[in-house]
């Protein structure tokens, strides 16, 4: 992990429904929390342990599902990662600081990986 894939400051928005991550190198993420669940990198959301290593497609990340996925905890896994737990009790997915700093959907990050669509869970 780069140093730039380090998190600086986390802070769930529950009223906005999002998650803002402030990066070591200064650069703000802010994710859609129904985004997050839709690109869960789990094994069940993601199909079975053989679909893994199966890219995410990204605009899934932008999708609104038929109803509100509510953010029970988030809490670090180690250093590498942030695990989530839904209110609806769903708690195994591990999104990795890489995973998520590669999914950024600001649209600086848009324009860097305009030729690559899809982004891969590590």
């Amino acid at each position: 992990m780069s140093e730039q894939e380090r998190p600086q400051n986390l802070t769930v928005n529950r009223q906005e429904e999002t998650l803002e991550i402030v990066w070591a190198d200064g650069h703000r993420s802010v994710y859609p929390l129904a985004g997050l669940r839709n690109v869960c990198p789990c094994a069940e959301c993601r199909g079975g342990h053989e679909a893994m290593g199966q890219p995410v497609e990204r605009a899934a990340l932008f999708e609104r599902p038929g109803h509100t996925w509510q953010l029970s905890n988030a809490f670090l896994v180690g250093h590498y990662a942030l695990g989530i737990a839904w209110a609806d009790g769903h708690d195994s997915g591990i999104y990795t600081w890489t995973f998520l700093r590669a999914l950024c959907p600001c649209d600086a990050c848009d324009v860097a990986r305009a030729d690559a669509p899809d982004v891969y869970a590590a």
